[in-house]
């Protein structure tokens, strides 16, 4: 039991943070008896790819905690530089990641990024005044939402290793380029072409858009910078 649960973990059937079904459901779903599964799970727990919650079930565990604390990112948040070498590893990632999800993408991953989508677009209304940092994490969670349909656990995992890098990239995104209203809509639209193509399973579309939208951030930032103006790099740690 414990190997078929490792397997449905790997293959991404099951995410971090995501609640198993009740023993019953994992008896009726695996064939095996109930003793069978509370052993399994016994097991998971031991190595660390389950954690129990008293009164509300178990969970798949939290594979990246603590690696976006490590001394190497945390030097690389302090080079000016990162900014654009990170939106470089984003549109090798993310363009693959938006392939992946067009492709492999279930129902239930097409709710959440739906889910994630319109919160983020409530945020572009003119009568919105959503703060910079939140809207940041909005802005991520769209994205981060494509990465978990692509059900590649390891892409997942990669990206989510930098989380703290990848979301300050997305606040600069935010804090340099919301206000200026050409910039503005020029993202806006970009977001809403990439989540049309995910969403109409065109592989290759998803992938050109996701490219699009980061090669077109970084030509913005770059434009900015040249033009001698302050650039907001902030790679400051945001916390959950």
């Amino acid at each position: 039991m414990a190997t078929k649960l490792e397997e449905m973990i790997a293959d991404g059937v099951f995410v971090p943070d995501q609640a198993l079904p009740s023993e019953r459901k994992l008896c009726d779903v695996l064939g095996m008896s109930r003793p069978a599964v509370r052993e399994g799970l016994r097991l998971l727990r031991g190595r660390g790819l389950l954690r129990t919650e008293h009164g509300r079930g178990s969970y798949i565990a939290r594979l990246r905690d603590n690696v976006g604390s490590t001394p190497l990112l945390q030097l690389f948040a302090n080079q000016p530089r990162t900014l654009f070498d990170l939106l470089e590893v984003r549109a090798l990632l993310e363009g693959e990641s938006a392939r992946l999800a067009a492709t492999r993408g279930t129902d239930s991953d097409f709710v959440r990024m739906a889910r994630r989508y319109e919160e983020l677009r409530e945020t572009q209304s003119e009568q919105c005044n959503t703060d910079v940092d939140t809207h940041a994490r909005l802005d991520h969670a769209f994205h981060q939402s494509i990465c978990e349909a692509s059900h590649n656990p390891v892409l997942v995992y990669t990206l989510g290793a930098i989380t703290d890098l990848w979301l300050s990239s997305v606040f600069a995104v935010v804090a340099n380029l919301y206000h200026r209203p050409p910039y503005k809509q020029q993202i806006d639209s970009q977001h809403s072409r990439l989540y049309q193509a995910v969403l109409a399973r065109d592989p290759m579309r998803a992938k050109r858009a996701a490219l699009d939208h980061l090669h077109s951030v970084r030509d913005s930032l770059r434009k900015i910078e040249t033009g001698e103006e302050r650039l907001v790099r902030s790679m400051r740690r945001l916390e959950y």
